[in-house]
């Protein structure tokens, strides 16, 4: 698939093949518009080269399939076929078969209005191909260092003291043309660039209308973008991905492949900036951390994350391949949480109780109940729980059960006293601890405990069976085991 990033390789305008002088290529039929451009160069001696044109070709013939004889109807039928399949040029080798260009060939370019070019006997069609993808890739050479600059210079003024107005700026220039950022309600809230004018302005606000969500529709409801034509400049909207209701509109001129791959840099940088602005997340965030740095209570910095409760979700990619931070940054988003860290090759969030966590294409998840700040690190290994089990069975995502249980019928002491003395015997070993629980909540299951656990399935035979004599207990019976697990919830 192609890097969306990436602009695509841009075309070769005709006037640049033309003055290659190594070529010696020259135009005999056709208007001379600078505008025509050229994807790629094939090479036909079919009589009806239609269906193997997909448009934008420079179509390369030396005229084997002219029969002889052959007059205007023939010509006129050959060359509109082409047009019709989208064909940019005719390239009509002069020998071996002819010693000029048909003249009836010419007329009906003339009369189609396509451009036919004479191409020598020195030069052969190889030449001519190869010249045209020397001239696309010096085009995409040169494309992909006006975007990388791009993409530097509005990263630069991203980081700005005054950002938001600076990356407006840089696109604005960027494009050649306006850029405008409009609030939830439609309000302008900053613009750089050129005015355009009151109808272009006035086209620009109703565009960014059609892509802003609405709190009464599903959130993929509307387009992300949206495009236009007004008073010869290109208007595009692109909707922020903050959730907001920001729109990004921009005005310009023309609208290629490169100017597209911009806008889209800028419009990823403000929805990051209006979301860190809008709703003061990433101040607080930043505070709650210094307030912990410096000694404050977990309980007493968490409101400033927003919210009483929250989840931790434990999610594992479903290669085998560990998470890095970008593919963490991507889950949290999925999650709607900025609050990510990667542990190994687990990646722990921190997502509020009122948010649903739904399954997440590529992971796999475990969700523990909902806690308040104090009991953050046990839902940490409610969430953990949750993960191994959810592993183990292939269920995308696994909830910890946050229901009352026959625990909660014992007085909290009591149980940890029982479930200590219970376990004394293998508490040394924490291998055999979580062996023990994993094999226990996947009822006695070999197979699956190895998968949860990552190691052979005979190692948890061994560990088992360690366990077993340690405890001096029968592990076959059910309410061995049931005391075992009461005792190890505790833990």
């Amino acid at each position: 698939m192609p890097d969306p990033a990436v602009p695509p390789t841009p075309p070769v305008p005709l006037d640049a093949l033309l003055a290659r002088a190594d070529l010696g290529l020259r135009r005999i039929a056709g208007p001379a518009d600078p505008a025509v451009v050229v994807h790629w160069a094939h090479t036909s001696e079919m009589a009806d080269p239609y269906p193997y044109l997909l448009g934008g070709e420079l179509l390369l013939s030396a005229g084997v399939h002219v029969p002889d004889g052959a007059g205007a109807g023939y010509f006129d039928a050959y060359v509109s076929r082409i047009v019709a399949a989208g064909g940019a040029a005719l390239g009509f080798g002069v020998a071996p078969v002819h010693d000029t260009v048909p003249g009836a060939l010419v007329e009906a370019c003339e009369m189609h209005g396509l451009p036919l070019l004479e191409v020598p006997p020195r030069t052969t069609f190889s030449a001519v191909a190869r010249a045209v993808w020397q001239l696309m890739a010096q085009a995409r050479t040169a494309e992909l260092r006006r975007v990388t600059e791009a993409q530097q210079s509005l990263a630069a003024a991203a980081a700005r003291p005054d950002p938001v107005p600076s990356v407006l700026q840089q696109l604005a220039r960027r494009l050649g043309g306006r850029a405008v950022l409009y609030g939830p309600e439609g309000t302008r809230i900053a613009a750089a660039g050129p005015d355009p004018g009151e109808e272009t302005r006035r086209a620009l606000a109703k565009l960014a209308e059609v892509v802003r969500p609405s709190g009464q529709e599903p959130s993929d409801a509307r387009p992300s973008s949206a495009s236009d034509t007004v008073a010869g400049l290109r208007l595009v909207a692109h909707a922020l991905g903050n959730g907001e209701g920001f729109v990004l509109g921009t005005a310009a001129p023309q609208r290629d492949a490169g100017d597209h791959t911009i806008a889209s840099v800028a419009a990823v940088l403000l929805s990051l900036l209006t979301g860190e602005r809008h709703s003061g997340s990433g101040a607080g965030r930043s505070s709650a951390l210094v307030r912990l740095l410096l000694g404050a209570a977990p309980a007493e910095v968490a409101p400033l994350l927003g919210g009483d409760r929250w989840r931790v979700v434990h999610g594992r990619p479903d290669g085998r391949a560990a998470p890095d931070p970008v593919a963490a940054s991507a889950l949290g988003a999925a999650l709607g949480s900025s609050l990510v860290d990667v542990s190994g090759e687990v990646v722990r969030v921190l997502v509020p109780d009122g948010r649903t966590v739904e399954r997440v294409p590529g992971w796999t998840l475990g969700v523990s109940a909902a806690a308040a700040p104090r009991d953050w690190p046990a839902a940490d290994t409610q969430a953990a729980r949750a993960l191994a089990r959810a592993r183990a069975t292939r269920t995308p995502v696994l909830r910890h059960g946050d229901r009352p249980a026959l625990a909660d019928l014992v007085p909290p002491h009591d149980a940890d006293a029982h479930a200590r003395a219970l376990l004394a015997p293998i508490e040394r070993s924490p291998a055999l601890v979580d062996t023990l629980r994993t094999w226990l909540s996947l009822h006695g299951s070999w197979d699956r405990t190895a998968v949860a656990l990552d190691v052979h399935r005979n190692t948890v035979r061994q560990r088992i069976a360690r366990c077993a004599s340690l405890l001096d207990a029968d592990l076959d019976d059910p309410d061995v085991r049931m005391e075992l697990w009461f005792a190890l919830r505790r833990t």
